[in-house]
């Protein structure tokens, strides 16, 4: 890397990593093989839309991974449909917690100041408001 100051300071946020739980989902540490996918060309290319109906040109090869990643997601799951494309932690956690629990039902979560999200029981948060942490 030619900028020494800028790959030592990426090497410090390694190590940070590297010696932490992250709670974060957003945060959530990936596999090698992810940092390399991510560190390829294909962060070049915005892909706005869905596979066959991008909002951009130059989509064929986008598309062609992620119809690979729903048809893999949907075999995997023996579902009809499936998303790949991510969204934020909030709509995850949300997901799940309204997949498994009752509102007013009892949940174990961080708080903000301890490396928490929002959505582990905030009271300006759905969770906090739908469930006791």
């Amino acid at each position: 890397m030619k900028d020494k100051e800028i790959f030592d300071l990426i090497n410090l946020e390694y190590v940070r990593q590297s010696q932490h739980i992250e709670a974060i989902a957003s945060e959530n540490y990936v596999s090698n093989e992810v940092l390399k996918a991510q560190g390829s060309i294909l962060t070049n290319k915005y892909a706005e839309g869905y596979p066959g109906a991008r909002y951009y040109g130059g989509c064929e090869i986008i598309d062609q991974i992620e119809t690979l990643a729903i048809n893999r997601l949907k075999e995997l799951f023996g579902a009809e449909h499936a998303n790949v494309q991510p969204h934020s932690g909030s709509q995850a956690n949300m997901a799940v917690y309204m997949s498994v629990l009752k509102p007013g039902d009892t949940v174990l979560g961080m708080s903000l100041s301890a490396g928490g999200h929002l959505t582990h029981g905030h009271h300006l948060n759905f969770s906090g408001n739908l469930y006791h942490f």
